[in-house]
């Protein structure tokens, strides 16, 4: 230390009071005079020795696989590589890890196959945020996109009721298209999902813009439909009771190849009843059963109804008995409804014995029913 700083210091001791000096100087005036270094700095608590060695973490089994297979992967991989890696993966999650890394890789980028491929892969597994992801990448044009490829996209947004709408987003797209038309698939997923939909009669008229749009568009690219796509169009009428329209859909399906079976008979006599065409209603219905054809037991509930509110008894009472023939019984209402119309037309004795009749041919009426009928005959009498 120089000489003149120690003197400054030393006549500056002499002069302070000895009280003073027993107060311990701040930090800033506390020099380490025997301490050669300037730079030299000391802790008040000394740092932790380094650990002789450290353990490494243990991995996941999942982390395992994926280090297995992309050690599989050799440099140069191909989309062929990529898509048998991600068949062969029974755990989506691995999958999704595996095909986001490939992406990373210099040299290489996915096609519509390995989309395909974990698209149904996390759809199976039921990933379906990630699987919306992935279309929402598809349609933004990370690939070329295939008709496979489009009707798993348009079969999966169908599938979940607040992608409607976008289903029909990537059907305008398909359509579009130069080489990816849509197909027969396209169409009945679309009115699949359209017919979820006819739940009310105020919201049927609404989607039925939508069936006729769809069914002139199949028919100006020159698909040929099946049986259950003209049934779906014929179902979309005849709930709206555009009788006429399911009626010309019915006689066209000659000459697509197509036979019609007891669906199509069954909505078409159905709409015909509810629209109060009850004659040829019941029309259809024999020829369905000259045909051998069965249909369903709402469709001959319905039609058992229609024919006994038109006082056309005698039919409705053949139509019962072809029912219990073919297994199936009505429920209470139509049969209160039949019995009712008897009594009203005069004929109580006829609804008694027909009831009778009734009650040993249809096993799961039950007592209880029975009663219920046997007091609604003596309220009406």
């Amino acid at each position: 230390m120089p000489l003149a700083f120690q003197r400054l210091l030393a006549s500056t001791l002499q002069k302070t009071p000895k009280n003073l000096l027993s107060f311990p100087l701040p930090a800033v005036f506390s020099f380490h005079f025997t301490r050669p270094s300037l730079y030299h700095r000391t802790f008040s608590i000394p740092p932790h020795p380094a650990s002789p060695f450290l353990r490494p973490r243990t991995r996941t089994p999942l982390e395992t696989q994926f280090e297995t297979w992309i050690q599989k992967l050799k440099p140069g991989f191909t989309t062929a590589d990529v898509d048998a890696a991600l068949r062969a993966q029974p755990d989506a999650d691995l999958a999704l890890d595996i095909f986001r890394w490939t992406a990373l890789q210099r040299g290489y980028k996915h096609t519509d196959a390995t989309y395909l491929t974990i698209i149904k892969l996390l759809i199976s597994a039921k990933r379906y945020r990630h699987a919306e992801t992935l279309i929402e990448e598809v349609i933004a044009g990370a690939c070329p996109i295939s008709i496979p490829l489009y009707n798993t996209i348009i079969r999966f947004c169908c599938g979940r009721k607040f992608l409607f709408n976008r289903a029909f987003d990537v059907y305008k797209k398909m359509l579009k298209s130069d080489d990816c038309k849509p197909t027969l698939e396209t169409y009945t997923l679309l009115f699949n999902s359209l017919l979820r939909r006819f739940n009310r009669q105020n919201v049927c008229h609404v989607y039925l813009h939508a069936v006729r749009s769809l069914t002139k568009q199949m028919k100006a690219l020159g698909i040929i439909p099946d049986t259950f796509v003209l049934n779906m169009i014929i179902k979309a009428y005849s709930k709206c009771l555009a009788i006429d329209e399911a009626i010309r859909v019915f006689r066209e399906m000659g000459l697509y190849g197509c036979e019609p079976n007891a669906y199509t008979y069954g909505y078409i006599f159905k709409g015909m009843c509810e629209k109060g065409r009850v004659a040829q209603g019941f029309g259809l219905f024999k020829e369905m059963r000259d045909k051998g054809l069965v249909p369903k037991g709402s469709a001959y509930m319905i039609l058992i109804c229609s024919l006994a509110m038109e006082q056309r008894l005698d039919d409705a009472v053949d139509v019962v008995s072809d029912m219990l023939a073919n297994s199936m019984a009505p429920d209470l209402l139509t049969y209160k409804t039949v019995l009712e119309e008897f009594c009203r037309r005069g004929r109580s004795n006829d609804a008694f014995e027909l009831l009778e009749d009734w009650k040993k041919r249809d096993l799961s009426m039950g007592q209880k029913n029975y009663r219920i009928l046997v007091n609604a005959l003596h309220v009406n009498n």
